[in-house]
């Protein structure tokens, strides 16, 4: 498992521009989003890192989709990494009792619009759908010890939604990199 940091994309970039099969059938895009704060979040089914903090994305939907629109984003090649194709993904929804809408992007324009590196790697824009915060979830990481409580994306939540700007102090997430296309990743890859 190959550690890869958030290229912490610049703050105040549009949220791009997409239109992506949703897991379970139809299309997501920008025109389906609320006048609320994003919280778009780049995952897979198989990453130790997301496996780790699968129970405090259960618990961020609980606290904050009524004021937050999440969307989940998987973006690993399945040529390479068939179990996190639309099977695995729903797996581990059903299992999380995760509802929030998980986009599948398969030619991986999303991520690399986002400049995503791994996995996890979370994105919230405010109610402009303009980047607030990006960084990770909290310091815990699998084995150091620490419960994952969202410390760090909870704030930059309460800020946002405090019509506020989160610290600027934030932190990169960790995790497992982006499974790219053979031959198509990014040069920040």
């Amino acid at each position: 498992m190959a550690l890869t940091a958030s290229t912490m994309l610049a703050l105040g970039t549009p949220l791009p521009p997409f239109s992506l099969a949703q897991l379970g059938g139809g299309r997501f895009s920008n025109a389906d989003l609320p006048g609320l704060p994003v919280l778009l979040m780049v995952l897979c089914a198989h990453c130790p890192f997301v496996k780790h903090v699968e129970a405090e994305i259960g618990r961020l939907e609980r606290d904050y989709s009524k004021r937050v629109q999440l969307l989940g984003v998987a973006s690993n090649s399945l040529t390479t990494h068939p179990q996190d194709g639309p099977e695995g993904l729903a797996e581990q929804r059903s299992l999380q009792g995760w509802r929030f809408p998980y986009l599948l992007d398969g030619d991986q324009t999303l991520a690399k619009a986002l400049r995503a590196a791994c996995t996890p790697d979370f994105f919230l824009f405010n109610d402009a759908h303009v980047l607030a915060y990006r960084g990770q979830l909290d310091g815990s990481r699998p084995g150091n010890g620490q419960t994952a409580d969202g410390a760090d994306l909870r704030a930059a939540l309460g800020a946002v939604l405090n019509g506020q700007r989160p610290g600027a102090g934030q932190i990169a997430a960790i995790g497992c990199n982006i499974k790219w296309h053979p031959g198509q990743a990014p040069d920040w890859a």
